[in-house]
């Protein structure tokens, strides 16, 4: 038994697929189903079963890939325990980050931490949460940025930032003549949301637990993108909530249609996460360092009293 064969087998668990499996890992389709094969005959067992399209693991293969995935995982570690006790920053370090954070923190971040971390080669990919949680679980990313706080027993939690919610709210919207609205201002019938999925969704509705001060226009509008929001906004569709380091980039005509929260301002925590067992904690320390100190300076109400709607 090889970890070679180990990873062979991991690889055709998560593709269902031989030349798939074979593809990702680099190698010829018969060598993979050889080793693989080899693996069965030592065990004496069948991981796979082969007759099902696509390939499905065997009750016993289940077990397998199981304990398959701690070993390679330790095994991956050991580097990661000489890298530490050096104090080495570098290496491969993969990356998740949420859909509603990857366009505005990555362009602020990325360029600094390379420039000063040339050595961490980092995969970055935007992923939902929930996605994030089964690859963090599973070994196949080191860390993420995501929206806390999520109190999963299996990941640690560290607080990057606090980005306040901003609101978007059209010329011909009820709440338009207000110098600052609250949270009690909200209705959410006549909010625009982002679809499910969308963490930034799930604070929204917390937030807006208010008593319906108007009539919903009839109907419900979810899209995938904050830019899809604002122009239904600005046909008179609803208003919406924007995290507020996406307004920076935003029109000056657009701008002018933005309302602050009075205090204390509704926002959403950022944090790094990662899996307890992690050893990576050199870089993850830099991403923190460096992340931290672009979004100081960014974001504008760092000064003012602000609240999760988690809170609420």
């Amino acid at each position: 038994m090889t970890i070679t064969q180990l990873q062979y087998v991991l690889a055709v668990a998560e593709h269902q697929n031989f030349t798939l499996a074979a593809e990702k890992s680099f190698v010829t389709q018969p060598t993979l189903s050889m080793q693989i094969q080899k693996l069965e005959d030592e065990l004496d067992i069948q991981i796979f079963d082969r007759s099902k399209k696509p390939i499905q693991l065997t009750e016993i293969g289940k077990m397998i890939v199981e304990q398959a995935r701690n070993i390679v995982n330790e095994s991956d570690r050991m580097q990661d325990i000489v890298d530490q006790q050096k104090g080495f920053i570098g290496g491969e370090f993969k990356l998740g980050i949420i859909p509603t954070v990857m366009p505005t923190l990555l362009p602020m971040f990325l360029m600094n931490f390379t420039k000063k971390y040339p050595k961490v080669h980092l995969k970055i990919e935007e992923m939902t949460t929930e996605n994030i949680i089964q690859r963090l679980n599973e070994g196949h990313i080191d860390a993420a940025i995501a929206a806390t706080p999520l109190e999963h027993e299996q990941i640690k939690e560290r607080v990057l930032y606090y980005e306040p919610f901003v609101a978007y709210v059209p010329r011909n919207h009820s709440l338009s003549k207000q110098e600052k609205i609250s949270a009690q201002d909200l209705d959410l019938d006549s909010v625009l949301l982002l679809q499910d999925g969308h963490c930034f969704r799930n604070s929204i509705i917390n937030l807006c637990k208010a008593p319906k001060h108007e009539k919903g226009p009839g109907f419900q509008l979810q899209s995938g993108s904050f830019e899809t929001l604002v122009k239904l906004s600005n046909e008179g569709l609803g208003m919406t909530l924007l995290p507020y380091l996406h307004t920076l980039d935003m029109s000056q005509t657009e701008q002018d249609q933005l309302k602050h929260f009075e205090e204390p301002t509704p926002a959403r925590e950022v944090s790094i996460i990662y899996h307890k067992s992690e050893l990576k904690m050199q870089i993850i320390e830099a991403l923190h360092e460096v992340t931290s100190g672009v979004i100081r300076g960014a974001i504008a109400f760092q000064n003012v009293d602000i609240v999760s709607p988690l809170d609420k």
